[in-house]
């Protein structure tokens, strides 16, 4: 039954200058994939993040994150260590390089990957005669994760580290923003995210060599030639003039984005965190999330799937935590170390509606429903 507006999880959120920048590249005819709106894009996300990163502006999330292994020599027969616990977009570019996933479980300060069971699975392969290539590790829902503790185990063993900050612009470690812990990071900004161009990602790295490879192999690994000359196999990955005129004008409201979902956070922990068995994510000393989106924890199943469908009646969309990929038809067969963690948060957890253009209406609405359908 539809009796009221629909709320979503998490829908788009514009500014004021998003359409300036996109009509600016109409007017200037820059619609081709290249364009003063790139530029200045990649700029406010380097000057946003600091640490003297170099942002490249690309297609999707996923294609940063495929460019990312690439540009760390991943290949076929190789491994490489994902968190478990997380989108399957963070574990898919392994399989496009013909390289084996192994899943490691998360810890319950941050839901991410574990520092402990991290080291236990490196050692595990070592002593099988495989080194793991890299590391993937995500922020999930905005919560940084234990990036000191995993850097050590990775610098320990000499494994570089992809941070993967889809879902973490705008969140902090110790005052650093997240996507500067890794050997190479990635953002994302599909629809759903703390800002978005539409659809489109970013990688960001330290060194600029690395930047002007990934470009280069995003732009199909067009050799410098008269002609049309490739040396390499490429991708079709950089991001669009149009999309990043987009990208351009919500930079300018990201700070204002953050604090409308930690907003959110803290109306829903005010109304629901006295109901006995509710639990929600807060943050260790020194972390900063973005918010991106509110998980609640409840009792069991059963009254997870209560929440879910007595909202989904109303027209309010949640949705489980992420089913661990471990779990998942695709992945199941492949090696992971697991202690049942992201596996209870699966069980238990919903994401509440979320979005940085929730009314206060629409947070009473939602809180009062969840509580009459316990």
């Amino acid at each position: 039954m539809i009796t009221q507006t629909k709320i979503w999880l998490s829908s788009p959120h514009m500014g004021e200058n998003e359409q300036r920048y996109v009509a600016e590249a109409f007017d200037t005819n820059w619609i081709a994939p290249l364009g003063p709106n790139v530029k200045y894009f990649e700029e406010s996300i380097e000057e946003y993040l600091e640490n003297d990163v170099h942002v490249a502006a690309l297609s999707s999330g996923t294609g940063a994150l495929h460019l990312a292994l690439e540009l760390l020599g991943v290949s076929t027969g190789d491994e490489v260590i994902c968190q478990s616990f997380t989108f399957s977009a963070s574990a898919n570019p392994i399989m496009y390089l013909g390289a084996t996933p192994i899943f490691v479980d998360s810890e319950r300060h941050t839901w991410n990957i574990s520092p402990e069971l991290l080291e236990k699975a490196i050692l595990q392969r070592i002593s099988k005669g495989k080194r793991p290539k890299c590391i993937i590790a995500v922020h999930l829902y905005g919560m940084p994760y234990m990036a000191l503790e995993v850097r050590e185990i990775a610098d320990k063993y000499g494994i570089p580290i992809v941070e993967d900050s889809a879902e973490a612009l705008g969140s902090s470690l110790h005052g650093v923003k997240c996507c500067s812990f890794g050997d190479i990071g990635i953002l994302s900004f599909n629809g759903n995210k703390i800002i978005t161009t539409s659809g489109g990602g970013a990688l960001v790295t330290k060194d600029k060599k690395v930047k002007e490879k990934a470009i280069f192999l995003a732009t199909q690994a067009r050799d410098n030639a008269p002609h049309y000359q490739h040396s390499h196999v490429g991708y079709n990955y950089r991001m669009s003039n149009v999309l990043a005129g987009i990208g351009r004008g919500q930079m300018e409201v990201l700070d204002q984005r953050v604090s409308a979902r930690r907003a959110n956070f803290d109306y829903y922990v005010q109304k629901l965190s006295d109901v006995a068995g509710f639990e929600f994510l807060f943050e260790p000393e020194g972390y900063f999330s973005n918010r991106w989106l509110t998980c609640l924890l409840t009792p069991s199943y059963d009254v997870r799937e209560r929440i879910r469908l007595g909202l989904l009646e109303e027209d309010i969309e949640t949705r489980p935590l992420w089913k661990p990929l471990h779990l998942q038809p695709i992945f199941e067969k492949y090696p992971k170390y697991t202690d049942g963690t992201s596996e209870d948060l699966f069980e238990r957890g919903l994401c509440l509606p979320s979005g940085s253009n929730l009314s206060t209406e629409d947070l009473e609405r939602i809180t009062t429903l969840i509580l009459q359908n316990i």
